[in-house]
């Protein structure tokens, strides 16, 4: 989703925003929680392989510039030209993104004016219905992106922006901003969820190992419940969102289980919603979160889950309450102040193990992508710039100039040396992983009357005890559009 949120082979990689949905960022202070989420208009997300003699050439003249905008003269020139982007992503987080353009806006005369909403899907799109779209627009989800694509209102990416998106983005990234083999958007920030959060200092105590492996996460978890303890925490109530976080397990397991194929199948709807390999999904997720040994330790049992907020669902790990909570990377935001995060901390994270070799690395992620509404040569400029390795590591450095954390890119280009944080270091090693395949959230990507309505309201009246797995998955499956 935006809080939480292509196949993305990583080699097609391990593979947002501070207020969207799961897949992007989602970044109240108390911790992102999703928003609008992708496929929301019912379209299905984009993914191809783009048609290089589909892209329009680009209208960029080159620049001669010097000293420190030496760099800049790829974009060119465009004094007194003005470049609107519309964002989900509000405060704080845009302001990181607004000083990582000052140095283009200099060199290149480009005022670029960001305009943040929270209302971003419905307003968007009231926005270009009335013909005052914005040039650029971060979308949350490649399902929002393929709908204004689809739609003929998006302009193709030009071939240089094209050409360096590919150089800088695993295919499965990019095949999530093509439409039609015709390519739109460069992804900007990714999220990653497949992490699980757990306290070195406590793991130190009771003697535990970080798992490798889906059976050594299980057998941990036996060991823990021997010791004495609920091995896990977790919390799903999100307001109009609550449900989120547990259609993530799912998204997880489906991944490690059955692998990417079938996991696009799912949320392609090309196998029922009810099939007998999700079934199968929704009883390992059982096994652990419906599990009344393994949770939910430091809160109540398995009901209190479904009414504790995702942003509490893993504080008991810092007394040693809990011992294991799932979670992506923007979890960071929600630890107590004075948390020390890291390998030697009172909070850490590891990957989220596979159940096998079968599929190599998998991972779930999200992130926005830059699609444009105008194809004025100072748009594309922008567009340029954010796809290139230098605006995501002058934005990482204004993070890590401010001590923030829960920003990542899957950006192979980006200077990983500026990352500081141990979670946004691990978060880009993964991300940037050329062995990893990955998916964005499949909730994101569905339907939005099932991603983000049937499927959240029954997984939390199954997590409630309401109903049973068979019941819950009928339920999801009738919802579907016809």
């Amino acid at each position: 989703m935006q809080l939480k949120k292509v196949s993305i082979s990583v080699a097609a990689l391990l593979a947002l925003s501070t207020a969207a949905a799961c897949s992007s960022s989602k970044s109240d202070k108390g911790g992102n929680s999703p928003g609008n989420n992708g496929g929301s208009s019912g379209a299905a997300a984009p993914s191809g392989v783009p048609d290089p003699g589909k892209q329009p050439k680009s209208k960029i003249k080159a620049a001669t510039m010097s000293g420190d905008c030496a760099d800049f003269g790829k974009y060119g020139k465009y004094s007194g030209k003005k470049v609107t982007i519309y964002t989900s992503i509000t405060e704080p987080e845009i302001s990181y993104h607004i000083n990582a353009m000052k140095q283009f806006e200099k060199c290149t005369g480009v005022d670029v004016q960001y305009a943040p909403s929270k209302e971003f899907e419905a307003a968007l799109k009231t926005k270009v219905d009335g013909g005052n779209a914005p040039d650029i627009a971060l979308f949350p989800q490649p399902g929002l992106l393929g709908t204004f694509a689809q739609s003929g209102k998006l302009k193709p990416a030009s071939d240089a922006v094209t050409k360096e998106a590919e150089k800088n983005w695993v295919p499965s990234w990019i095949g999530y901003g093509t439409v039609d083999q015709v390519y739109f958007g460069a992804p900007l920030g990714a999220n990653l969820k497949s992490l699980i959060w757990y306290s070195p200092k406590y793991f130190k105590q009771y003697n535990y190992t970080v798992p490798t492996t889906w059976d050594d996460l299980i057998k941990l978890s036996d060991k823990m419940v021997a010791d004495g303890h609920k091995p896990w925490c977790a919390g799903i109530e999100s307001g109009d969102a609550t449900g989120w976080p547990a259609t993530d397990w799912m998204e997880e397991v489906m991944l490690r289980k059955y692998g990417p194929d079938v996991y696009d199948q799912w949320w392609q709807h090309k196998i029922p919603f009810n099939d007998p390999k999700v079934l199968d999904v929704l009883k390992i997720v059982g096994g652990i979160l419906k599990n009344p040994k393994y949770v939910n330790a430091g809160i109540g049992d398995v009901k209190s889950i479904a009414t504790t907020a995702f942003q509490k669902g893993g504080l008991p790990i810092e007394t040693g309450k809990c011992m294991l909570h799932a979670q992506a990377n923007f979890y960071a935001a929600n630890w107590d102040k004075g948390t020390k995060v890291g390998p030697d901390g009172d909070v850490m994270a590891f990957y989220e193990p596979t159940m096998g070799n079968q599929f190599g690395k998998v991972a779930e992620i999200g992130g926005e992508f830059v699609g444009a509404f105008a194809d004025r040569p100072e748009v594309e400029a922008v567009q340029l710039y954010l796809a290139s390795g230098e605006w995501a590591t002058a934005k990482a450095k204004l993070n890590a100039a401010a001590h923030t954390s829960g920003w990542a890119t899957a950006n192979k280009s980006v200077d990983k040396s500026v990352f500081v944080d141990p979670i946004d270091k691990l978060s880009v090693d993964v991300l940037t992983d050329p062995t990893a395949t990955v998916r964005i959230d499949a909730s994101d990507i569905m339907p939005s009357s099932v991603g983000t309505g049937t499927f959240w309201k029954n997984i939390t009246q199954w997590i409630l005890g309401n109903q049973d797995d068979k019941t819950t998955l009928d339920k999801i499956e009738a919802s579907w559009p016809k």
